[in-house]
């Protein structure tokens, strides 16, 4: 459903994203964040699905500030390569991309970001710094920039066998913003959302997707776009 456009942040740099059109007149926009595996055959897939849904999706190549076509998938070396290009980016750098990627959608109306693993930080730190409708995390890191304060609504799914999360980061989520949507999922590990993953869990992927819909149609669908 989507294809490939080049896209350009502020500072000049020229990166890929993947842009997915809704069948009718968009609802609103959905900015996907990628995990460490870069956007990839997954990540497109989320994309389109949200376009089929009614939004306008997009996908920006955050490691393309690093190496262009980067496309990993879920081996040990996978991990380890992706986690690697993290390292070379900077918040301020993949948060400047960001910002490119919803003025490219923004004719589409109000804007939401759903992140996942490392795009679920991503969205969170979105959510505190551009100019949104509402974020969603899919098991974010959030909890050591919880003195970040969202601009806007956050919903985060976390699932209770996640390692890479402890529980008492997920109390300190809940302790800081007690009026969000906050989901811990059980039987759910880290990357449960993914089909291509050996987490993924399809009754809670199936959940987390529905109630993240009915998050973006209460909050995106419909309104205008969200000042900066």
């Amino acid at each position: 459903m989507g294809e490939y456009s080049t896209i350009m942040a502020r500072d000049g740099h020229e990166f890929q994203a993947w842009l997915a059109a809704a069948p009718g007149r968009p609802r609103g926009a959905v900015l996907v964040i990628q995990e460490i595996f870069g956007v990839n055959s997954h990540i497109r897939k989320v994309s389109d699905g949200f376009a089929a849904d009614g939004y306008t999706a997009i996908a920006p190549c955050l490691f393309d500030r690093v190496r262009r076509g980067i496309e990993l998938g879920y081996t040990a070396a996978d991990m380890q390569e992706g986690s690697g290009y993290t390292k070379q980016l900077t918040p301020e750098d993949t948060l400047r991309d960001l910002a490119a990627a919803i003025a490219v959608v923004r004719h589409s109306g109000r804007a939401a970001t759903v992140g996942y693993c490392w795009g679920g930080t991503l969205s969170y730190l979105a959510a505190c710094q551009l100019p949104l409708a509402c974020a969603v995390v899919y098991y974010g890191k959030v909890a050591s920039y919880l003195e970040q304060k969202p601009r806007c609504p956050v919903m985060y799914h976390y699932g209770r066998e996640d390692r890479s999360i402890p529980l008492g980061d997920i109390e300190r989520i809940k302790a800081a913003h007690p009026q969000a949507p906050l989901f811990v999922y059980e039987g759910a590990g880290h990357g449960f959302n993914c089909e291509q993953r050996e987490a993924y869990n399809p009754q809670v992927a199936a959940l987390a997707r529905a109630r993240t819909l009915d998050f973006f149609g209460r909050h995106v669908a419909g309104g205008e776009p969200v000042k900066g």
